[in-house]
């Protein structure tokens, strides 16, 4: 019984003193007039916001990844000013190779003109050896004809006997190392070949609607190679000099598979 009567007076006494004796505590915890479930959702809102405002782990294991792709797209525009300086370069030689071609003066026409005299012609020319040739079934003759200080323009005659023959003539702006006028003759296919090498491929074409301008930039088309009826009048002509260079007068007869051509010719040079 004294157990129990002294464990009761202890209650009561704990009972008088719970608010009584923590005045400070009590005002400090219960001043604010906000109740204290929205206290609880306030600190839980701040802390959030806290959290969310911290990088997490895995944002920071992202952030080096997300530099280097950064990265990764913006090499491309570091390595761009070399890719444009390749295109740069290619674009500056077409633009010099423009730049070469525009101070080429341009090819006037040449002057043609045709001849009934055609006997008269042949028998000047039938004593000069290297005046009368042949040229063989599937060949081309190519009269290469520098030009010189001494003369303004180049000019040609030429017949033939009994059948046509394709005549057209080039210009060659390699500046001429050798004065001296040579011939050479060669098989279509041998021509194409060396042509090629040349890069300045001379297409044969239809002799008849005649040939293809040339791709070689130092190659001018000045009259496209046509098949001419020589055996019943005399070609000639004559052209001035555009400049230093090498005249190309071919005499094709790529064409014919079965006849060979007697070819009567000269050309010369003119005041």
């Amino acid at each position: 019984m004294e157990r129990l009567e002294a464990a009761s007076e202890l209650q009561s006494r704990l009972s008088s003193l719970s608010f009584s004796s923590f005045p400070g505590i009590a005002s400090e915890q219960c001043d604010d007039s906000r109740p204290l479930d929205r206290l609880q959702n306030t600190d839980l809102s701040e802390s959030l916001a806290q959290v969310e405002e911290r990088p997490s782990m895995d944002d920071i294991g992202q952030d080096p990844e997300k530099g280097s792709d950064k990265g990764n797209e913006e090499a491309p525009a570091e390595l761009a000013p070399g890719g444009g300086g390749e295109e740069n370069n290619s674009a500056g030689s077409c633009q010099l190779s423009a730049e070469m071609k525009s101070h080429t003066p341009p090819l006037n026409p040449p002057t043609t003109w045709t001849s009934a005299a055609l006997k008269e012609l042949k028998a000047k020319l039938r004593p000069e050896k290297d005046s009368v040739v042949t040229v063989y079934r599937g060949d081309i003759m190519t009269v290469h004809v520098p030009t010189v200080p001494e003369a303004k323009k180049v000019c040609w005659e030429f017949a033939t006997d009994g059948y046509d023959i394709g005549f057209g003539i080039y210009f060659d702006w390699t500046p001429v190392t050798n004065r001296s006028i040579t011939v050479h003759i060669s098989e279509s296919s041998d021509d194409e070949d060396e042509e090629e090498e040349l890069e300045g491929p001379v297409g044969n074409g239809d002799v008849e609607k005649g040939s293809k301008a040339q791709a070689n930039s130092n190659l001018a088309e000045i009259l496209p190679v046509y098949r001419q009826d020589s055996h019943t009048s005399v070609f000639g002509g004559s052209h001035d000099f555009p400049g230093d260079g090498t005249y190309l007068l071919k005499f094709d007869n790529s064409y014919s598979l079965w006849r060979n051509k007697t070819l009567y010719y000269r050309v010369y040079y003119s005041a």
